[in-house]
C-alpha cells in the first residue's frame, strides 16, 4: 500500500536531477559558474563591509566630539571654579574692599602644582610597572627555529 504522503525533498531532488539532465554543461563550465558566484559574494561582502566601517566611523567621529565637547565643558567649568577660590581666598586675606588677589593667586596655583605632582608620580609609577610585550618578544625569539624546523630548542 503506498501512502498519500509525497516527501519534498524526494521532489527537489527529482527536480534537480532533471534540470541537470537538460542542461548540456561541461564541468568547466559549472566550475567556471562556481567560481563567478563565489567572486560575486565576495564582492558583495566587501561592499557590505565598506557601508558598515563608513557607519561605525561616522558614529565614532559623533562620540569623539562630543567627548571632546565634555571636555571642553569640564575644562571651563574648572577655570571658573579656580576664579572662584581665588576671590574667595583673596577676600578671606583680605577685605572685601581691598581684597588680597596677589596671595590668594599664589596660593591657588600651589594647589593647582601640587595636584599636577601628584598625578605626575602616579602616572610615573604606572610607566615603572610597564614590562612591554613580553609574550610578544618570547615568541618573536622562536621565529628561527621554528622556520628551520627545529621546534624541539624552543622549549
Amino acid at each position: 500500500m503506498t501512502s498519500p504522503y509525497i516527501d519534498p525533498t524526494e521532489v527537489d531532488k527529482e527536480a534537480s536531477y532533471a534540470r541537470y539532465k537538460a542542461e548540456d554543461r561541461s564541468l568547466g563550465e559549472i566550475a567556471g559558474d562556481l567560481i563567478d558566484n563565489a567572486t560575486t559574494l565576495i564582492r558583495q561582502e566587501v561592499e557590505l563591509a565598506k557601508v558598515e566601517a563608513k557607519q561605525s566611523a561616522a558614529k565614532a567621529g559623533k562620540g569623539a566630539g562630543l567627548v571632546a565637547g565634555a571636555g571642553v565643558t569640564a575644562l571651563l567649568g574648572l577655570i571658573a571654579l579656580t576664579l572662584g577660590l581665588w576671590w574667595g581666598l583673596a577676600v578671606l586675606l583680605g577685605t572685601r574692599e581691598d581684597p588680597a588677589l596677589g596671595w590668594s593667586g599664589v596660593i591657588v596655583a600651589v594647589i593647582w602644582f601640587a595636584v599636577a605632582a601628584v598625578l605626575a608620580v602616579a602616572g610615573k609609577n604606572e610607566f615603572a610597572k610597564m614590562r612591554g610585550l613580553q609574550e610578544t618578544a618570547s615568541t618573536v625569539k622562536k621565529i628561527p627555529n621554528a622556520a628551520t624546523g627545529h621546534e624541539e630548542k624552543n622549549r
